[in-house]
C-alpha cells in the first residue's frame, strides 16, 4: 500500500462476493450496485447458508452484516477464519456494535462500515481487500523505490490515513516506534505522497556516526575546516535541499548538536563547518527514534526547545506482534524477492510452517521476520518451506534484529562496566583509560544508568 494511491480491484477476472444478511431490501440494493460494477454476486440470509455456499463456489470476498438470524457475524468470521484464512471478510455493522466490529480487526477482519455506508467507500473497501486477497504484494511506486507499505492491518490503515493527511502540510513529524518496524519506510511514502516528492529525500542515522563527523555530515566543512578537509564538502541539509530529511534515532544525538540542529530549524540557515557564510536551506524534517524522549528531557539529555520542534506532529508504528495479521502478507512478498535472490523456485510456506510464524514472538519486528524468511529461503530444498527450517531460524536471534544504535549502545554500556570493573568504580582512572574527561565519562554512566559506587570493591555487584 502507498499513501499517494487508491488501491484498485484486479481485473483478472470479474470477483465473486458473497452478501450475507437478513435484511432482503438492502440485499437486492447491495445486489445492484455491486453487479453494476462488474462484480459476480451470490446473496445468502443466514451463516449456515453462506458456509454452505463457501463450501461449494468459489468465493473471493465475503460482505456480512454482524446480526444474523441464526448466528452471530463475529462468529462467522471465526469459522470462516478457520476454513479458509486468506478470505476476506468486511463487516457491516449498527452504531451499536461497533466496539464489536473494532475487535475483529484485530483478529483480521479485511474492514468494517456502519450502517448506513456510503457506496464508494464500500467499494473502495471492496477493492482494496481483494487487492491484497487476491495481489502477491502490491508494488511500491515505480518512480519512489521503496514507498510501498504493505497491509492489511486495521491499526496501519489508520496510521496511514494519519500519514497521508500529515505528507499534505509541510509540519515536522516525529515517528515513534521499536526498532524493526519500518519507521524510515514510512519516512519515505510520507515525502513521496508530498509536495516535496519530486526534491531529494535524504536520511542520517543520528546514532550510527561518531560525534565528530555527525556536524560535518548534517552542514557540511569547507576546505581547511579541521586536519583532514582537503576539500569542500557537501552537508546532508545541503543535498536534502527542497526535499525531506530524514533524522533516524535523533534521541541518539549529542547535545552541542541538538543546539545547532535546533538554531537551523530557527533560522533555515545553515553554516558549514569552518565558513563565515550562512546558506538558505530549504527541508522538511522528519525525525524519528525507538527512545522514551520524555524520559530524555527529564535526564536533561534532550533538549526541551527541539522536542517541540520536531514534534509537531507524532505518529506511533504498531510492533508486528501488534499487527498479526500482515505477518503473512509480509512473509510472501519477502519470499519472492528471495526466492529470486537465490535462484529457486519456492511457492510458500507449508500451513504449519506460516502458522509458527503467525504466532512467534517477533522481538525483532519486521526487520527480524525478513531475516528469518532469509534464512529459510536459503536452506530451502523443497517448494513449500517446512515448519522445521522456520522454527530453526526462530530459534537463533539474528544480529539484524538490533539496529546500529542498539548494538553500539549495548556495547558501550558494557565497556563502562569493564572500565570500571577493572579500576574499582574510580571514574577518574576509568575515564583516563577511555581517554575521555571526568565530565563526558560522568554524562557517559548517567546515559547508561550506571553508579561509579557499585564497581567498589565493597559494594554489592551490579546485575
Amino acid at each position: 500500500m502507498t499513501l499517494s494511491r487508491p488501491p484498485q480491484a484486479p481485473a483478472a477476472r470479474p470477483p465473486s462476493l458473497l452478501l450475507v444478511d437478513d435484511d432482503a431490501d438492502l440485499l437486492r440494493l447491495l445486489e445492484m450496485r455491486l453487479s453494476a460494477n462488474g462484480y459476480r454476486v451470490t446473496t445468502c440470509a443466514s451463516a449456515e447458508a453462506a458456509l454452505g455456499l463457501l463450501a461449494v463456489e468459489h468465493i473471493d470476498l465475503v460482505l456480512s452484516d454482524v446480526r444474523l438470524p441464526d448466528r452471530d457475524g463475529l462468529a462467522l468470521f471465526g469459522d470462516i477464519q478457520a476454513q479458509r484464512p486468506a478470505l476476506p471478510v468486511i463487516l457491516l455493522t449498527a452504531h451499536g456494535t461497533i466496539p464489536d466490529a473494532v475487535e475483529a480487526t484485530s483478529r483480521g477482519v479485511a474492514g468494517y462500515l456502519t450502517k448506513p455506508f456510503d457506496s464508494r467507500i464500500l467499494l473502495e473497501r471492496i477493492a482494496h481487500a481483494l487487492l491484497h486477497a487476491h495481489a502477491p504484494a502490491p508494488q511500491p511506486d515505480a518512480r519512489h523505490p521503496g514507498s510501498g507499505i504493505l497491509s492489511r492491518s486495521a491499526r496501519m490503515h489508520a496510521l496511514l490515513d494519519e500519514a497521508r493527511l500529515v505528507a499534505a502540510s509541510d509540519a515536522s513529524v516525529l515517528i515513534r516506534g521499536e526498532s524493526g518496524t519500518g519507521k524510515e519506510l514510512l519516512a519515505r511514502a510520507i515525502h513521496d505522497a508530498s509536495s516535496r516528492a519530486a526534491s531529494p529525500f535524504v536520511a542520517i542515522n543520528c546514532g550510527a556516526i561518531p560525534e565528530p563527523l555527525l556536524e560535518s555530515e548534517l552542514f557540511g566543512h569547507v576546505r581547511g575546516a579541521f586536519t583532514g578537509a582537503t576539500a569542500n564538502h557537501t552537508g546532508l541539509f545541503q543535498t536534502a535541499h527542497g526535499g525531506t530529511l530524514f533524522l533516524d534515532e535523533i534521541g541518539d544525538m549529542p547535545p552541542a548538536l541538538q543546539v545547532k540542529l535546533l538554531r537551523v530549524l530557527q533560522e533555515r540557515t545553515i553554516r558549514p563547518v569552518g565558513s563565515t557564510r550562512a546558506e538558505a536551506v530549504d527541508v522538511r524534517i522528519v525525525s524519528a527514534t525507538h527512545r522514551n524522549l520524555e524520559a530524555l528531557l527529564a535526564s536533561g539529555e534532550f533538549r526541551d526547545d527541539l522536542y517541540y520542534r520536531i514534534n509537531v506532529v507524532t505518529l506511533k508504528l504498531p510492533t508486528l506482534a501488534e499487527r498479526r495479521e500482515d505477518i503473512p502478507l509480509l512473509a510472501d512478498h519477502f519470499l519472492r524477492s528471495l526466492a529470486q535472490k537465490y535462484g529457486k523456485r519456492l511457492r510458500g510456506f507449508a500451513p504449519d510452517a506460516l502458522a509458527a510464524l503467525t504466532t512467534a514472538a517477533w522481538p525483532g519486528n519486521v526487520r527480524q521476520l525478513q531475516n528469518v524468511v532469509e534464512q529459510t529461503c536459503a536452506l530451502a530444498t523443497t517448494p513449500l518451506i517446512p515448519r522445521p527450517l522456520v522454527e530453526r531460524a526462530l530459534s537463533l536471534r539474528p544480529i539484524e534484529a538490533l539496529s546500529y544504535s542498539e548494538a553500539k549502545n549495548r556495547f558501550e554500556r558494557n565497556y563502562l562496566i569493564q572500565l570500571l570493573k577493572l579500576t574499582d568504580g574510580k571514574v577518574t582512572d576509568a575515564a583516563r583509560l577511555a581517554e575521555r574527561n571526568r565530565t563526558e565519562f560522568y554524562r557517559l554512566l548517567q546515559r547508561h544508568g550506571l553508579d561509579p559506587g557499585m564497581f567498589r570493591s565493597t559494594a554489592p555487584a551490579p546485575d
